[in-house]
Parts: structure tokens; C-alpha cells; sequence
């Protein structure tokens, strides 16, 4: 098995862009097969190199790694080659028209009630014509002429799929300044690149029914296809409205762990429960393409959110203390994890526990008091028990009254992981000033 992710660097990559990529990397990592990145940049008008490496990046995050990466601007030659090969047998014809003419005619049929396919109108025009067309000079753009015969393939989310050629239009291949589109730089890659299976987006359908005749048309083995209905957001509605803050960079630098995200692409839209999964491995061990349905899933922020916390509370010290200031330990680290939300998070419980506060105080004769009763260390998870005890019996408080005041003084907050983890990390000398009112 080969698969390929094929993104045009026109933009940053987003949610839309990153399950594809992710869910072809585990199906070929479930099947031992390849993963090809190729770069569809013969758009040159908005194709930028920053781009694509900015999709290198965001794939790294993720921790997608590629077996072959392949340029469409460094393989223009072959196009050239396959254009010649369609031209010689007659399957690629100039076409003269203006913007503006195909617009009338597509007008014309749409208020004929008819479906704005191309009348081949090209196909009639003599040598005599074409030469007067360029005398003016017009350049030709190239379409490719479709078999009006049926065209069927069984694809592993839609299941069978039936067009008819006489219902698509001819598609454009080459353009008037000789670039060649998608349609046939694709189809040329996955014939020489050996791609065996295209998963995309459904948007792709009908692209995939003129690609089978051209796969035909230039010797190549149609690859088995899957389309996958597009994400939606949270409401229903179309997510390319909020792209910007679904962006993977936005995503990154927003604290998202990149398992987080791989966790909710990975099952989104499938049968299988989201569930928070901190390896790569795990993920496609599991994959199955015949998991995902035709429904549109829909994609919520806030689900993201959960679903890293639950990561975080799964990650051992290990994995992340490269990411943790120097004097961050696994003791630490246990004892924050279970509030931690983003791993940025940690750095407010380390200047707790490590760092300086200033103390909220809300009844500092009580606080100081609670100063006076800190026993000496060394200190663990008795002593704030043993602590609360003392002042229970000397105040008469209990409950809320008695435990707020000392984690307000104590940690600055109104929450956070238990006081009988946390005070013996906090220290004696930090909790005494804390309590007196001193920061520290």
C-alpha cells in the first residue's frame, strides 16, 4: 500500500486539511505500506515556499513522518510528456473560448434548464478557425475529451459509485499559459509515484470519476479510493468560516498537544468512541477506513479542550519534562497533573509550590495562627491533615471555613490539587510567610 497527502502550499494547514493527512498516515502504518507527501504547488500565482514549510512543520507536530516527499514544480516535465500522449491520440483538444463565452454559455444552459456541461464546441472548429483565433491572439487551454460511457468504482466509505461521462463536462487540463491543473498533475504523480490508495474529501467525487478515464487514458491502475464527508463546526455549518483559529499553528501555539488532536481526528466521524490516546502507534493499530460513514461529523473546539486535559493526566514525567523548567520534578509533576488543563498550565503550580505568591488573606488572625501551629519539618501527606486538626479544635471552624482561608494565604487561588499534596512542596518557610501575609 502507498498513500499520499497532497496539499497546496496556498495557506496554513487546518483541522480540515490535518485529518486526511492523519488518517492516510495510519492506514498506511496499519498496513506496513508508505506515506508520500507531495507539494501540489504548480499554482504558482499563490503557491509560497513559506507554506510548504509550514505544512512540514505542522505535520512534524503531529509526528507524521514521510517516506517520500515529491514536488509537483520539480516534475512539470512529466506533465508535458503526458499532455503530448493525450494530444497524439486525441483525447486532449484546444479550446479557444473566452472567460466571458464560457460564462454566457453557461448561462445560456442553466436557463435552458440544462447542466452547465461544456458543448464541446472546440471539436467542431476547423485549422482555418484556430489559426484566426490566434492571429488575435488567443492561446488554446487544453480539456481532456470524456468517454460517454458509465464509470463505476467501489470506494471504502460511499460505497459503489456510478457516473456517466455524458453527464460531467470535459475538465480543463491544461491552462492558456501551459500550466497544467490538478486534475492531470495528479493523476500523472499517482501513476509514477506507485500511489495504490487516495483517501480525500467528498468534494473530490466527481474529480475521482474523470481521473478513473484519465488513470485509463495514460496506461496507469486506477488506486483504490475513499472520500470522506467534510467536517462541519460545532452548529452544523461550514467550518472554512473558522479556519483561522483552527489553524494547526494557531492550534500549537495555543498549547495544544498534538495527541490531543490526532486523538479526535483519528475517530471523529467513525463508529469508534473518542478517546484520549498518547500514542501514534496505539492509533493506527486500531484504524479502520470501514469505521468512518457517510455522515457529516462535526468538529467542537471545546471538546479539544477536554480531551487534552485527559491527555495530560495520561503523560508520565518523561514525555514531558523536556518541555518543564529545569527544577521541575516527577514529585512535582504528579502532584499538579490531575489540574492541569494545557501543559502551560504547570508553570502556575511550580511558582507555587517553588516559586513566590502573594498571599490572599482573608482573616489574618486566623492565618496567623495556622503559622504558629506549622509543625516542624520534615513534612508529607499527614501534615496538613495534622494541621487541620489542630486549628479545628483551637477555632472552632470546620468545612469551607476553615480549609479556604489556609489554601487562599497558602496558594493565592480558590482551587487546585489538595493541600496535603501540595503543602509539603510548598515548604515550611514559604507556607509560614504565606500565612503571615509576607509574599514569598
Amino acid at each position: 500500500m502507498k498513500v499520499r497527502f497532497a496539499p497546496s502550499p496556498t495557506g496554513l494547514l487546518h483541522v480540515g486539511n490535518a485529518r486526511p493527512a492523519l488518517l492516510n498516515w495510519l492506514m498506511a502504518r496499519k498496513a506496513g505500506g508508505k506515506f508520500l507527501l507531495r507539494v501540489d504547488d504548480t499554482d504558482s500565482e499563490r503557491s509560497r515556499d513559506e507554506y510548504a514549510d509550514a505544512i512540514k512543520e505542522d505535520l512534524r507536530w503531529l509526528g507524521l513522518d514521510w517516506d517520500e516527499i515529491a514536488v509537483q514544480s520539480d516534475r512539470l516535465d512529466r506533465y508535458v510528456v503526458a499532455a503530448e500522449k493525450l494530444k497524439n491520440e486525441g483525447r486532449l483538444y484546444p479550446c479557444y473560448e473566452t472567460p466571458e463565452e464560457l460564462g454566457l454559455k453557461r448561462k445560456v444552459a442553466l436557463q435552458a434548464g440544462r447542466p452547465p456541461i461544456y458543448d464541446r464546441g472546440a471539436l467542431k472548429l476547423t485549422g482555418e478557425d484556430r489559426a484566426k483565433f490566434e492571429a488575435e491572439g488567443r492561446t488554446p487551454h487544453w480539456r481532456f475529451k470524456l468517454e460517454h460511457d458509465d464509470i463505476e468504482w467501489e470506494d471504502l466509505v460511499r460505497g459503489d459509485v456510478h457516473f456517466h461521462g455524458a453527464h460531467l463536462t470535459d475538465p480543463v487540463l491544461i491552462r492558456e499559459d501551459d500550466r497544467p491543473l490538478y486534475t492531470l498533475s495528479s493523476v500523472v504523480d499517482d501513476i509514477e509515484l506507485d500511489v495504490t490508495h487516495i483517501l480525500r474529501g467528498e468534494d473530490h467525487v466527481s474529480n475521482t470519476a474523470v481521473q478513473i478515464q484519465l488513470f485509463a487514458a495514460l496506461g496507469g491502475d486506477v488506486p483504490v479510493f475513499a472520500h470522506l464527508p467534510l467536517i462541519a463546526d460545532a452548529s452544523g455549518g461550514g467550518l472554512s468560516k473558522r479556519l483561522g483559529s483552527l489553524s494547526l499553528q494557531s492550534l500549537r501555539e495555543s498549547g495544544l498537544e498534538p495527541m490531543t488532536l490526532n486523538s479526535y481526528l483519528a475517530r471523529l466521524g467513525s463508529s469508534d468512541a473518542i478517546e484520549p490516546v498518547t500514542e501514534l502507534a496505539e492509533l493506527a493499530q486500531t484504524f479502520d477506513i470501514a469505521r468512518f460513514s457517510r455522515g457529516t461529523p462535526r468538529f467542537d473546539p471545546e471538546e479539544l479542550d477536554l480531551l487534552n486535559a485527559r491527555i495530560l493526566h495520561l503523560l508520565d514525567f518523561d514525555s514531558v519534562k523536556s518541555r518543564l523548567s529545569a527544577d521541575f520534578d516527577d514529585v512535582l509533576w504528579n502532584a499538579v497533573r490531575p489540574n492541569l488543563t494545557k501543559l502551560g498550565d504547570a508553570k502556575l503550580w511550580h511558582d507555587i509550590c517553588r516559586g513566590s505568591v502573594t498571599p490572599v488573606i482573608e482573616d489574618a488572625a486566623f492565618t496567623q495562627a495556622a503559622a504558629e501551629q506549622l509543625p516542624p519539618e520534615p513534612w508529607d501527606e499527614s501534615t496538613w491533615s495534622n494541621l487541620t486538626t489542630a486549628l479545628k479544635a483551637s477555632s472552632g471552624r470546620k468545612g469551607k471555613a476553615l480549609f479556604m482561608p489556609l489554601r487562599l494565604a497558602l496558594t493565592g487561588l480558590d482551587h487546585g490539587p489538595e493541600l496535603k499534596v501540595l503543602l509539603p512542596l510548598i515548604g515550611r518557610e514559604r507556607a509560614e510567610a504565606r500565612l503571615k501575609g509576607e509574599t514569598a
